[in-house]
């Protein structure tokens, strides 16, 4: 037995027009009922006559067309517009003629050129009717009752262009939601890709520059290029983990999947301490303190708080090597607080922080989790980043 749902489905899955004729054999139908004969849409003041030949045509013209409302619905106006008009002028007043406003609902809704000439017309056509249906009756009919009704009629029409119109916002909102959504993702991508790339091929750099000057030590050479193929190591996991959040199909069902991929996308606790081993090996002096313990739910704020570490090693790296550097992190009950310091006694200048990019996206990352950043350069040189992230803000 098909459930209500499976039924609703199966008739979403029909084509429109067999959806909409049941509307017309309907009106057909209630046409033909005795109790309802003679009660439907009247216009003038015309006796009710008997159905003939001719009435079999206005019940075609007026309920039949319903079936393409919505697929023509210039065609199913102008038929039924006929069919009320030979229906009024006969005086056969079937409840066919109540499709009528129906259809102009459907076409002020669904017509999509020539709105504007098939209003004027129809408006033209009004008229020639009124006055004939005006001589033909006894003339009880005012002008008002003919002019009340083609209010009623311009009302069904923009009825449908108010339904037209809201549908046509609601597409406009549901693009504008799906483009702001492909930039946010376009974004948020990019700064992974910084994240990733930047601090591992800086390490690469410089341990591969401090390998060239250490052909006379070949343990330490070998030391050198060992680092160098942990980070590329390290790279490419942490490249497939982006690569697997854009394609999370990728491998499904296969078998083929690595362990890297498997590994959760927020890094743990003991990879903030990999992350500076790794830099201590490209050549940089690093002090590492971390207190607390992290609460067992902190949304983004772990992988937030290891992008603010990873990109702050990497500056120095870049533009401080050499430089003694402190990363001192806090695990609190409602906020993770990283505070990344390097003096101004390296090779090269650790104010510089290159084009800005990677510090931007962690002043956004960090601000849309409520917290705090800042990133100041010292009198003697050196560079401070500072962001307090609270946990559970986001998941």
């Amino acid at each position: 037995m098909i459930s209500p749902q499976g039924a609703g489905q199966v008739w979403r899955r029909l084509d429109v027009t067999v959806r909409d004729l049941p509307l017309g054999i309907l009106f057909l139908v209630a046409s033909f009922l005795p109790e309802l004969r003679g009660n439907g849409t009247s216009v003038g003041d015309l006796p009710t006559r008997p159905f003939d030949a001719l009435a079999i045509v206005a019940l075609v013209l007026e309920c039949l067309p319903l079936a393409v409302r919505r697929r023509w619905p210039l065609v199913c106006l102008a038929l039924v517009t006929c069919g009320f008009a030979l229906d009024q002028l006969r005086g056969y007043h079937t409840v066919a003629g109540s499709a009528l406003p129906i259809v102009l609902i459907s076409a002020g809704s669904h017509l999509e050129r020539r709105r504007r000439t098939t209003v004027i017309l129809l408006s033209a056509a009004y008229l020639p009717l009124a006055i004939a249906l005006s001589q033909l009756g006894s003339g009880s009919e005012t002008p008002a009752g003919f002019a009340t009704f083609y209010l009623l009629l311009g009302m069904a029409w923009w009825a449908g262009a108010w339904l037209r119109s809201t549908r046509a916002a609601e597409a406009e909102r549901r693009e504008r939601v799906a483009a702001e959504t492909r930039t946010a993702e376009r974004t948020q991508i990019a700064r992974e890709l910084h994240d990733v790339v930047t601090h591992h091929v800086t390490a690469m750099v410089v341990q591969a520059e401090a390998a060239r000057y250490l052909t006379a030590a070949p343990e330490r050479l070998e030391q050198s290029l060992t680092a160098v193929s942990d980070t590329g190591r390290r790279a490419i996991t942490d490249l497939r983990h982006l690569l697997d959040l854009l394609n999370p199909d990728h491998g499904t069902g296969t078998g083929t999947g690595t362990a890297e991929a498997k590994e959760p996308r927020t890094p743990a606790a003991g990879r903030l301490l990999t992350l500076v081993e790794q830099t201590r090996r490209a050549g940089q002096p690093v002090d590492f303190t971390e207190h607390g313990t992290p609460p067992a739910s902190t949304g983004s704020a772990d992988l937030v708080a290891y992008r603010v570490v990873q990109e702050a090693l990497t500056n120095a790296l870049k533009y401080a090597h050499g430089s003694r550097t402190s990363v001192e992190v806090r695990h609190g009950e409602r906020e993770i607080t990283v505070e990344v310091s390097t003096d101004g006694t390296g090779s090269r200048s650790a104010a510089a922080v290159g084009s800005g990019r990677g510090l931007t996206g962690l002043r956004e990352r960090v601000n849309v989790l409520g917290g705090d950043f800042s990133a100041d350069g010292g009198t003697d040189g050196g560079f401070t980043v500072r962001a307090r992230i609270p946990v559970g803000s986001a998941s």
